[in-house]
């Protein structure tokens, strides 16, 4: 009885998601679902090759999944003198962010996906004002043929990953699977030189400190929370973890440090190294 009551709300929650996508994503998603077994057709944005692997290592597209958020990211006043973090900017950024790999999500569940791979995560600012911008997650939902929702992570939602169909077949090949794409991001204020620190390196070899501890302390914050989303999906390790670093719209001395990877786990203990092969172009 109580396994039934779970899975009425899991269905509930399922289907309040689907209604909140805006009414031609359902429709687009629904003709792409087809009725029962028999989808009518895929879109995707992986390259042939990628696709040719996605199909080798036992998954099919089934659908280009997208989520959107259009985001006024708060002001928050800082002290030139002081390093710190900008939490307001911070939370902002995160959950713009949040907002739109969600909705990719619920497309996806909408598909019956039990994945998503090639994750691209964008953000654009519009000529609207500095503050707002829009932030885009992009990717193609996959089925596996051979046990449909083996690989959904452990909150039963489809994996998400930012590797590439390449990557994901060696990566399936080799004895581990994407459990979710992570992420941990950090806003940054760097202090202002003072006209003392400034005439004393005038001229002279000296370390930046003030600079250096600001960006090493704002990478770490973001790394460490990358990693707690990790922890979250009990995950062996990250993979393909890359630090961007971009100052937006809000000056040379605010700074966004953006971690972010896909975690995952073993799922058996022989690992399968695909051996080298040397590739001779034919072109110039």
């Amino acid at each position: 009885m109580a396994g039934n009551q779970q899975d009425d709300q899991a269905n509930a929650q399922q289907q309040a998601e689907f209604a909140a996508l805006p009414g031609h994503a359902r429709e687009r998603l629904v003709e792409m679902r087809g009725a029962g077994e028999q989808r009518r057709l895929f879109t995707s944005d992986l390259s042939v090759s990628e696709f040719l692997l996605v199909k080798e290592a036992g998954f099919d597209p089934v659908g280009l999944v997208v989520g959107s958020s259009i985001y006024h990211v708060g002001y928050q006043r800082a002290m030139w003198t002081q390093n710190q973090e900008l939490t307001v900017l911070s939370q902002a950024m995160y959950h713009a962010r949040e907002l739109a790999m969600t909705r990719m999500e619920e497309e996806a569940e909408a598909l019956g996906a039990d994945g998503i791979v090639g994750v691209r995560l964008e953000v654009s600012h519009k000529e609207w004002g500095n503050h707002i911008a829009e932030f885009v997650a992009i990717g193609t939902a996959v089925t596996h043929r051979g046990e449909p929702r083996r690989f959904r992570n452990r909150h039963n939602r489809p994996f998400t990953s930012d590797l590439s169909g390449q990557d994901f077949y060696v990566l399936l090949r080799s004895g581990y699977r994407p459990l979710g794409m992570v992420m941990g991001n950090c806003v940054y204020h760097v202090a202002q030189q003072g006209v003392g620190a400034f005439v004393q390196t005038l001229g002279r070899n000296a370390e930046m400190v003030q600079y250096t501890q600001a960006l090493y302390d704002s990478r770490e914050l973001a790394m460490e929370r990358m990693q707690k989303e990790a922890e979250a999906l009990a995950a062996k390790g990250i993979v393909g973890a890359d630090v961007h670093e971009n100052s937006h719209t809000w000056g040379a001395h605010v700074i966004e440090f953006f971690a972010v990877g896909t975690a995952v786990e073993e799922i058996g203990p022989d690992h399968v190294i695909e051996p080298p092969v040397l590739v001779l172009p034919l072109t110039d």
